[in-house]
Formats: structure tokens, C-alpha cells, sequence
């Protein structure tokens, strides 16, 4: 290798369960169209690592993910049973994935609903999600932690994102006037640290009064910063009014680490059907290149995707024909075109 060839990037590819095989194989598809200099390491996850190996997550899943560049991750279905651990809040953990990236956009347009083009950026690591709950003999007591360590860095997070990606503004989604320490704390720090970002827009909003506008006046937003509990189900309502789930590309981001992954879940209802809608997690395999320093990549990804839905090739769950597999032959032919 010379000295001014790049290294090749380490890829762990994590398929799961349900649709998480389909969608994903489309992803590997279209990142060997566009950069097949990858190296892909696929690894077991969710319930089919739990057949193969008596754990959800196994050490040898979680030791690939540290030792490679990204991740790219499709979806687990989650078990009923009480002793049950979250794969995927365990490796947000364990890998410090505190930011959680979902750009949502319109790709395709319907006379029913608003344009969108926003990025929700959303506190991965503390909130409602990763604390125990206490169960006593009236009820469950929910535990809720938010710092300022973990504000902070988010807030930094967001700000830096919106520059990046040449965004204009922020917006804080909160619940201060309820919450009036933690969700204050969360608020305070927005301010203190968008004072020092002079050349973005800086404005706050409660958030079920941003659910609202997200539906009815989605442009009123360039990128939200929110906790992680309203980061969850903004994203959501964001992804319905673009068309759905299946346009909803995520991203878990560290200092170190990375793991992208479509928004939705397994859905096991449609698994083996082949009617997934990839697009979520083509886009985020586009995610996870532009994250990797391969932004022109990425771009061709996007731009290929967006031509496909603009030529009328649309997918099932849009009324369309197309399933994942074919879906992601257009897509593909526009990259070698």
C-alpha cells in the first residue's frame, strides 16, 4: 500500500431479525456499488445470535463493533420476558453512542402533507431509557438522569452538526416548564452554549407543542436537540408526515464509535415477504460513509435514491410496486450510471 492510499475501512454488518436481513442486504448491495473498497464483517445480534449463541449480544458481536470503523445494524424484535436486556441500549452503552443522529426528509411529495427537511439530534445515553425502574407493591417508580456533562456534550453535538452540514438554527425541545430541573438544566444549557454560537439561530420550543408543528408547519425547524425520550417519538412523527419509517435513517455517534441503522423495527409481521421499504437503511448506510470521510460517496447514495422516488419508482408501502430487491436494483443502476 503506498504511502497516500487510504486504509481499507472495517465494516461490521449486524442483519438482526425480521426485515433487518432484507433491508440490510440492500444496503451491502448498494455500498458495494459505491465504495467496494469495504470490508464487510457480518456478526450475529437480537434473537437469532440468541439461538446460535445464548445471548442477544454476544462478546464476540460487541468486541467486532469496537474493533471496527462503523457499524451498520438492521433491526431486533424485542422479548416479552422480564429478564429480558436490550441489545441495542446495551451497545449505546457500552460503546459511549451518545448522540443519535435522524435526518428526516421528504422524498417523495403528496398534496396531504407539508414538505420536511429537518435533523433531530437526540441525547442517546441518559434519560428515561437507562435507568432502572423501581417496583414496589403500589407501582413502578421510573428513575430519570440528566447531567450537565451529558447536555453539554449534546448540545456541542448538535451545534457542530448544524454547522457541517451548512444547517442555519437550533432548536431545544423541552418540557421546562413542568420539568423544571432537569428539563431546565437541559434548557439553561442550550443557552449558555448556543451564546457562543453566533452565526446559528437559536430558539426553544415545548415539545408537545413541536409535535404539533412538526405536522402542520415542519419548515418552522432546521435541526432539533432534545432528550432522549422526546428524541424518540419526535423522530417518529417527523418520519410520518415524510411518508413513514421506512425514510428514516439513524445514526449513533461517540467519540470512538459508530453504529448506523434504519429508524424502524423487525416489523416480523412483513419479514421473508420482501416488500420492506429499504430506503432507511440505505440511507443510513450513507449516513455511515459521509461519518467515515467519504462524503462524495455518500452524496451519489442520496442523489441515486432521491432520482429513483422522483422517476416514480415507488415502493410498496407508498402504493408502488416495488419491493426491497427491486427497489434496490434502480437504485443501483443510477450509481453505475
Amino acid at each position: 500500500m503506498s504511502k497516500t492510499e487510504p486504509a481499507m475501512k472495517r465494516i461490521c454488518v449486524l442483519p438482526g431479525d425480521g426485515i433487518g436481513p432484507e433491508v440490510v442486504s440492500c444496503a451491502v448491495r448498494v455500498l458495494g456499488t459505491v465504495a467496494p473498497g469495504l470490508e464487510l464483517l457480518n456478526a450475529d445480534i437480537g434473537q437469532s445470535a440468541l439461538i446460535r449463541h445464548h445471548s442477544c449480544l454476544p462478546d464476540d458481536t460487541l468486541e467486532l463493533m469496537r474493533t471496527c470503523d462503523s457499524t451498520l445494524f438492521g433491526a431486533v424484535t424485542s422479548s416479552p420476558d422480564h429478564g429480558y436486556t436490550s441489545p441495542v441500549l446495551t451497545f449505546r452503552k457500552s460503546l459511549d453512542l451518545y448522540a443519535n443522529v435522524r435526518p428526516v426528509r421528504s422524498l417523495v411529495r403528496t398534496s396531504s402533507k407539508p414538505a420536511i427537511d429537518i435533523v433531530i439530534v437526540r441525547e442517546n445515553s441518559e434519560g428515561l431509557y437507562h435507568q432502572p425502574e423501581a417496583v414496589d407493591a403500589e407501582g413502578v417508580t421510573t428513575h430519570r438522569r440528566v447531567t450537565r456533562h451529558g447536555c453539554e456534550r449534546i448540545v456541542d453535538f448538535a451545534i457542530e452538526h448544524a454547522r457541517g452540514r451548512k444547517r442555519h438554527g437550533v432548536c431545544c425541545v423541552h418540557k421546562a416548564n413542568v420539568l423544571r430541573q432537569s428539563d431546565g438544566l437541559f434548557l439553561d444549557v442550550f443557552r449558555e452554549r448556543m451564546a457562543t454560537a453566533p452565526d446559528l439561530s437559536a430558539k426553544d420550543q415545548l415539545v408537545d407543542s413541536a409535535a404539533m408543528f412538526l405536522v402542520t408547519e415542519p419548515s418552522r425547524f432546521d435541526v432539533i436537540v432534545t432528550l432522549n425520550l422526546y428524541g424518540d417519538i419526535l423522530s417518529d412523527v417527523a418520519a410520518g408526515v415524510a411518508g413513514g419509517l421506512g425514510f428514516a435513517p439513524s445514526g449513533n455517534i461517540g467519540q470512538k464509535h459508530s453504529v448506523f441503522e434504519p429508524a424502524h423495527g423487525s416489523a416480523p409481521d412483513i419479514a421473508g415477504k420482501g416488500v420492506a421499504n429499504p430506503t432507511a437503511t440505505i440511507l443510513a448506510a450513507a449516513m455511515m460513509l459521509d461519518h467515515l470521510g467519504m462524503p462524495r460517496e455518500a452524496r451519489d447514495v442520496e442523489a441515486a435514491v432521491s432520482e429513483t422516488y422522483s422517476s416514480g419508482h415507488l415502493t410498496v408501502d407508498l402504493g408502488g410496486r416495488h419491493g426491497s430487491s427491486s427497489f434496490t436494483d434502480h437504485v443501483v443502476r443510477r450509481m453505475r450510471a
